[in-house]
């Protein structure tokens, strides 16, 4: 199972160490104790979890080259996906988590202690109320948090002028179109488009980079 997901995201470009692999397997055994008395997942299996939580965040290397970034917010993260995993690949990465519930932020925090992790932090806030703060990032990211237009209203004013928003989603053909409304009239574009099934049959995903037109 280590040998496939390792060579999966190598695939992406990634280099995979064995510090890393330690702290996914950290990640991993913390998820699962306390998923025991917390719903922070549906998914158990640790193929699964590899693969569906652990790669699937790591997809966005397909996208964008998040090497050359330096502030990335994850709204609506939950258990920390993607911008947990994305801490550990990225380390030049300056992470801020939201979430709405507290004690998934509680959770997240004592995790990146564990971890040792800096420049990551969980906020117990809603994107609504970081906006209202007058935050920006390079990049925002969400993965499956709502659907497509309700997500854009809370995502794109927390994008920098020069960032993008990367959305993580399945099939997301219908949402897109519900979406061009409120697209056209922000004068945002959708700057790139990319479908792609997990390895093994484990879903499909959509990533889409949605920037703000400058012309």
């Amino acid at each position: 199972m280590l040998e496939e997901f390792i060579k999966e995201v190598e695939s992406l470009g990634l280099v995979v160490t064995k510090e890393k692999l330690d702290q996914l397997e950290i990640i991993y055994n913390t998820l699962i104790e306390t998923n025991k008395t917390m719903n922070l997942t549906r998914i158990t299996d640790k193929e699964e979890v590899y693969i569906k939580h652990f790669y699937d965040s790591l997809t966005l290397a397909k996208i964008y080259d998040l090497s050359k970034v330096e502030t990335l917010c994850d709204v609506g993260t939950g258990a920390g996906f993607p911008g947990l995993i994305l801490k550990i690949f990225y380390p030049n990465l300056k992470i801020t988590l939201i979430d709405a519930l507290l004690k998934r932020v509680n959770y997240l925090n004592n995790l990146i202690e564990k971890l040792n992790l800096t420049d990551i932090k969980a906020y117990h806030i809603r994107a609504e109320d970081l906006i209202k703060k007058g935050k920006t990032f390079d990049i925002v990211t969400a993965r499956a948090v709502a659907s497509l237009p309700k997500l854009l209203n809370w995502t794109m004013p927390l994008v920098n002028d020069n960032g993008s928003f990367l959305v993580m989603k399945g099939n997301i053909e219908e949402e897109l179109k519900e979406s061009q409304k409120i697209i056209s009239k922000n004068n945002w574009i959708v700057n790139k488009n990319i479908t792609f099934d997990l390895p093994n049959n484990k879903g499909f995903r959509t990533l889409l980079e949605i920037k703000k037109n400058k012309d």
